[in-house]
């Protein structure tokens, strides 16, 4: 087996920036080294793999005992779920969920017979103290559903259970551990990050795994990097300068030298939430040569804060620009990203100085109305379909079924659930209202749209087949989604007063409601309708008729013990009403806590 000392990250990056490596430190060698050491308590020994990628080894579970003991303990008692978002929570406490998740991600490598397993050190929209970690699966997809409660048990075993557990998952999905594997990890730019990377690497080295580190990424970058090098590079290569020359060269070739068309100017503000996402859009920025005037803010530089004050999650909870935002001129593009870059909103401020956002909701129904132009113009037969959740505002759906035409399916919250379905479709668009989102294509939809290219006579095909270039598939993408947006105004000569105008939301408020448990809240029909506790329900029922274009919904946090109200109404003044009238329903049926909602006058109750 080659042994790698590493002893200065940053430098060997800078030197050797796709260099696989197994020992990160002296310690980790040291520790290590108790394979050899230590009497076997649990070891694996299989006849030998006949693959010319794999060696005849076996595995003492007594090294992962080990790394968790001395280097990696178990601080917190608390039971964490993994969810849609992986594991998340204050970084002093996750360094322990990032080694077994370092252990996990190489049994899925072996157990996907080696295919490369992606992992994530991000918390995405949270504040800057908080870390989080998620697993990418071959595919890009996140991590299949049943390995989600292996990922769980794994985490809140003590340190002693550690051994039985490993073992546990190895036998029971009949894991061949001799097999290859090889684990991608990459991280946002949380001062934390670096610590919690080399205890997920930490964990890979227990299982002598490899390990390819990519350092600072957006979360989208690793997907791209998991599913390019799992289709043997046919998706793009699976490098950072891969992910940059394959977005620019669709974008560049997309705007043809046409900087501005009609209405569309070709000026951008750009907020980076001073995360990982500003970071990457200065580096577009450096290649693009000018096809796109961006004005980044929030770069991370200085005292600002990840996500403080700024970010796509600000802007749409507080239906405000960002901080350090520029003086500009009434209808100026402005976008903002998350901390991760996996999500994006547009907004700006009309000639009355008033604040007007474009989100998820406003994305979709630009995309899927493009997009399904572009299938009507190539006179293809593909099935087009939006998916969205209870969240989408009901204008939105109004206008996508009604002027668009278009199919529309309702998931339950997370993306995992939008993107299985989307799948359904050969061309299948998701968003979530908070900006998080992107297009699938079936292989019929890209064979049939490259045979038409082919052709000659159909030439918006070539154009079809450069759009699906620019689009990552296999997350949503905030810089992708973005250079979306801008090839899709820029070729219909639209401003942001023209994207607006297309319908007008219905004001809708969201509320939290602090219960004793969570749990005693259950729904169906895509999280519409309120099943428990009973009777909860029929009184939303009762409250939403009272309403002109009346909607509500309750449903569970997947993290806290809180509950969450969406409302929307005909007027502002009326969602504000409905929303604390199912919030101070939420109260007296589901074990409310804390001080009681003070309802506004005009409530009806």
């Amino acid at each position: 087996m080659k042994i790698t000392f590493k002893t200065a990250a940053s430098e060997t990056r800078k030197l050797f920036p796709d260099r696989l490596y197994i020992f990160r430190s002296f310690g980790s060698l040291l520790l290590l080294l108790l394979f050899f050491l230590v009497p076997p308590r649990l070891a694996f020994v299989l006849p030998k793999c006949e693959s010319k990628n794999c060696e005849n080894m076996s595995i003492n579970l007594r090294t992962v005992y080990a790394f968790a003991r001395e280097m990696y303990p178990k601080l917190s008692t608390e039971h964490i779920q993994y969810g849609t978002a992986g594991f998340r929570g204050k970084a002093e406490f996750l360094d322990s969920v990032m080694f077994r998740m370092g252990v996990l991600a190489t049994l899925r490598s072996r157990f996907r017979s080696g295919a490369a397993i992606g992992v994530m050190i991000t918390a995405s929209h949270n504040p800057e103290p908080d870390n989080g970690v998620k697993l990418v699966d071959p595919k890009g997809e996140m991590l299949e559903a049943s390995w989600e409660s292996i990922a769980t048990d794994l985490v809140n075993v003590s340190d002693q259970e550690l051994e039985q557990q490993v073992a546990k998952i190895i036998k029971d999905n009949n894991i061949d551990i001799t097999s290859s594997s090889i684990v991608y990890v990459g991280m946002d730019n949380r001062y934390h990050s670096p610590r919690l990377l080399k205890a997920v690497a930490d964990g890979v080295i227990a299982l002598k795994g490899n390990v390819r580190e990519y350092g600072i990424v957006t979360t989208p970058m690793l997907h791209y990097f998991v599913v390019s090098a799992n289709t043997k590079e046919a998706y793009g290569k699976p490098t950072e300068e891969g992910y940059y020359d394959k977005l620019i060269t669709a974008f560049k070739t997309l705007r043809n030298d046409q900087l501005e068309n009609g209405n569309y100017k070709n000026n951008l503000i750009f907020d980076g939430a001073n995360g990982v996402g500003a970071r990457k859009m200065l580096q577009f920025i450096k290649r693009m040569q000018n096809s796109l005037q961006v004005t980044v803010i929030n770069q991370g530089i200085g005292q600002g804060k990840i996500n403080e004050d700024c970010g796509a999650d600000y802007v749409k909870v507080q239906q405000r620009p960002p901080k350090s935002m520029p003086e500009v001129e009434p209808y100026t593009r402005c976008c903002s990203v998350d901390g991760d870059a996996d999500r994006v909103v547009y907004f700006f401020s009309n000639d009355k100085g008033e604040f007007q956002l474009l989100d998820g909701d406003r994305i979709a129904t630009l995309v899927a109305g493009y997009l399904m132009d572009l299938v009507k113009k190539c006179q293809l037969d593909l099935r087009l379909g939006l998916v969205q959740t209870a969240y989408a505002n009901g204008a939105s759906t109004d206008y996508i079924v009604n002027e668009l035409k278009v199919p529309v399916s309702c998931v339950p919250t997370g993306v995992k659930h939008l993107h299985h379905k989307a799948l359904e479709y050969d061309i299948g668009v998701y968003f979530e209202a908070n900006g998080h989102g992107t297009v699938v294509f079936s292989d019929h939809a890209k064979s049939t749209v490259a045979e038409a290219a082919k052709a000659g006579d159909k030439p918006d095909a070539k154009i079809f087949l450069k759009i699906i270039d620019l689009i990552n598939e296999t997350v949503g993408d905030a810089i992708s989604d973005m250079l979306l947006v801008e090839t899709i105004l820029n070729h219909k000569g639209w401003d942001v007063k023209d994207w607006i105008s297309t319908y007008t939301d219905l004001p809708n408020q969201q509320l939290k409601i602090k219960v004793q448990d969570r749990n005693v809240i259950a729904t169906t029909d895509a999280e519409r309708v309120c099943v428990k506790p009973e009777g909860l329900q029929i009184e939303i029922n009762k409250a939403v008729s009272n309403y002109k274009r009346g909607r509500a919904f309750v449903r569970p946090s997947g993290t806290e013990d809180v509950v969450r109200v969406y409302a929307e109404a005909n007027t502002k003044e009326d969602t504000v009403s409905l929303a604390h009238e199912i919030g101070i329903l939420v109260q007296r049926l589901a074990g409310g806590v804390g001080p009681e909602l003070v309802h506004p006058n005009n409530a009806h109750l």
